[in-house]
């Protein structure tokens, strides 16, 4: 499912998230959380002026491999690739304040994550999560985009099995946090829209 808020120029900012979920659960957290985002994002950004346009997109079958994201990504042009600058990925949210996974993200995106976060009064720390698996930003890291993926995971919430189990529910959601993410990731779009590409190009916001 792809949606597009034309920007003024050719260059463009990808925003995406999973909408599938196993079996097990409901599948809130992994990810509801972050599906549900995307048109809320859309609505939160469209009022103002943009330069970017920024493509919203609901991936299916990221739980049998990443399905979604491999052929969107790989359907990409030579072109569209070089005119997009960043592709912020959500994927299971609300479970605690916002996580970056580190090894799974450019580091002068993750370094812009977390001066919105600072500016925001919303901590942004990096938690890698290598344990869960991989991500649909992995994709797009193949294409040499510089990619992000956002999160909510920590030692403690792993530990109580809450992902791929029937704990995933909507009572999982810290509601407080969820939000925080949300306002997060809205002021982070409206930040990477004015300074993309000297973001991915620049060692500091």
């Amino acid at each position: 499912m792809v949606c597009v808020l034309p920007g003024s120029s050719g260059n463009v900012i990808i925003v995406g998230a999973h909408f599938d979920h196993v079996s097990k659960g409901d599948g809130v957290v992994d990810n509801w959380s972050g599906a549900s985002l995307l048109p809320s994002l859309y609505q939160a950004t469209k009022f103002e002026p943009r330069r970017h346009s920024y493509i919203f997109v609901g991936f299916t079958d990221e739980e049998t491999g990443e399905v979604g994201s491999h052929f969107y990504a790989g359907k990409m042009s030579k072109e569209e690739v070089a005119a997009t600058d960043a592709m912020v990925n959500m994927d299971t949210l609300g479970l605690a304040a916002p996580k970056v996974w580190t090894t799974h993200s450019d580091k002068r995106l993750s370094s812009a994550l977390v001066y919105i976060g600072k500016q925001l009064n919303v901590p942004v720390t990096g938690v890698n999560v290598e344990q869960v698996g991989s991500a649909d930003s992995v994709q797009f890291a193949k294409r040499k985009i510089p990619s992000i993926t956002i999160h909510s995971l920590t030692q403690e919430t792993w530990n109580a099995h809450i992902l791929h189990t029937p704990k995933d529910k909507f009572s999982a959601i810290r509601l407080d946090d969820y939000y925080q993410t949300y306002k997060l990731v809205t002021a982070y779009l409206v930040f990477l829209d004015q300074a993309a590409g000297s973001t991915a190009t620049s060692s500091s916001p």
